[in-house]
């Protein structure tokens, strides 16, 4: 039960941001949440979305650098060691997680993207452990 997470490369300069939210908005594709990070020349977004096969062919027709990339969302209790719990399982199993962020999805919980250097047996691991993993219609939805 994996997430398709759409990840765009752009330039970091004035309006780039501006314009692929704009492309999205006119599109009707929710971003359900998202991350941004940079170097001195580009930027690189990691978001959930709506409609991520849809919002990667829009933004594609419209010269965007976009890939969709399999995550996982790992349900987590709001309160101290929650996280490393999550951290702890991948640890163990020797699985190596290459970065993540947030998915708020209720006030008493969250979710945490995770994007692994195995997603199979991540998926496997977090399962094991008793880790609920959010549906993906219920992440695009929110």
């Amino acid at each position: 039960m994996y997430l398709k997470q759409l990840t765009v490369f752009l330039e970091n300069r004035e309006g780039r941001l501006d314009s692929v939210t704009d492309i999205l908005a006119k599109n009707d594709i929710n971003i359900v949440c998202l991350t941004l990070a940079d170097t001195s020349e580009y930027g690189v977004i990691r978001m959930i979305v709506s409609d991520p096969d849809k919002a990667k062919s829009v933004l594609k027709a419209e010269g965007c650098l976009a890939r969709l990339t399999d995550v996982l969302a790992v349900e987590m209790e709001q309160k101290a060691g929650s996280l490393n719990k999550i951290t702890k399982i991948f640890s163990d199993e020797n699985i190596n997680i290459e970065y993540m962020y947030t998915l708020n999805s209720a006030k008493e919980a969250g979710s945490m993207i995770l994007k692994c250097s195995d997603i199979e047996k991540g998926f496997e691991a977090v399962k094991k452990a008793g880790f609920k993993l959010v549906d993906p219609n219920v992440a695009y939805a929110l």
